[in-house]
């Protein structure tokens, strides 16, 4: 079983070859491309005698009748998020107990998981990262680890879904390892390593992972066991964690 620690399969972002501000130059600069070519375009037709006649559309009737009720609080994400974020992460299960590495709190020092935690914190805050929420349980031989991560979203929209492609760049580094999409998620995927893992100091074990993201959160799921973890048992976790967002 892995240490009753922070250590896990989780890498900093600033070792992707896939992310970086080489790759965020590239699509600045694409972007700043196709302004450019739009700009030069409506100059040369600022520049033309107008051939057709202005067209002129009346004023469309205002629509009347009832208005859509507001959401409530349970079916508006927004004020859902922005409350206690650890009342979103599943409930331990009957007769599982509470691993020590578990924060009491509830809540996680984020930076402090990946491999360079003092670069992390630079690279979380122009992520706008803001707040991290955990909960793990033991049931005989298997472990659970369960991650929300929360960020602003106020210039970057896609931190999220960044930080779940994160994690699953590090699964899929596996060769061995066999993914299937968690429906409803977009691009998320669940895995399953089927070779015993095998880390300094501790008895092989057996891993899957989940990973997706949904509005301003990305999740994250680990199991580990000393048998094969089944299909069923990732999946239904990270079903459940998703419905619940």
């Amino acid at each position: 079983m892995p240490s009753t620690s922070w250590e896990t399969p989780l890498k900093s972002p600033l070792k992707n070859p896939l992310k970086g501000p080489k790759r965020h130059l590239i699509a600045l600069a694409a972007a700043l491309g196709v302004v450019a070519g739009a700009g030069a375009g409506y100059l040369v037709q600022a520049g033309r005698e107008p051939k057709l006649p202005t067209l002129v559309q009346p004023p469309l009737p205002q629509a009347h009748g009832p208005q859509p009720e507001p959401l409530t609080e349970a079916r508006d994400r927004k004020v859902r998020n922005d409350g206690d974020l650890r009342e979103l992460l599943l409930e331990k299960p009957g007769g599982a107990t509470t691993p020590d590495w578990v924060e009491p709190q509830g809540w996680m020092d984020y930076a402090a998981t990946f491999e360079d935690p003092e670069a992390a914190d630079t690279f979380l805050a122009e992520q706008e990262f803001l707040r991290a929420a955990v909960t793990g349980w033991e049931a005989g031989d298997q472990d659970v680890q369960i991650w929300l991560a929360q960020f602003e979203q106020k210039k970057n929209f896609a931190a999220p879904a960044d930080d779940s492609a994160e994690t699953r760049y590090w699964a899929e580094s596996d060769p061995d390892v066999e993914s299937r999409p968690i429906p409803g998620t977009g691009e998320g995927r669940a895995y399953v390593h089927p070779k015993l893992y095998h880390e300094s100091g501790v008895a092989p074990y057996y891993r899957a992972e989940a990973h997706a993201s949904r509005g301003d959160l990305s999740v994250h799921i680990w199991v580990y066991d000393d048998d094969p973890v089944p299909w069923r048992t990732i999946m239904d976790l990270a079903e459940r964690q998703m419905e619940g967002l």
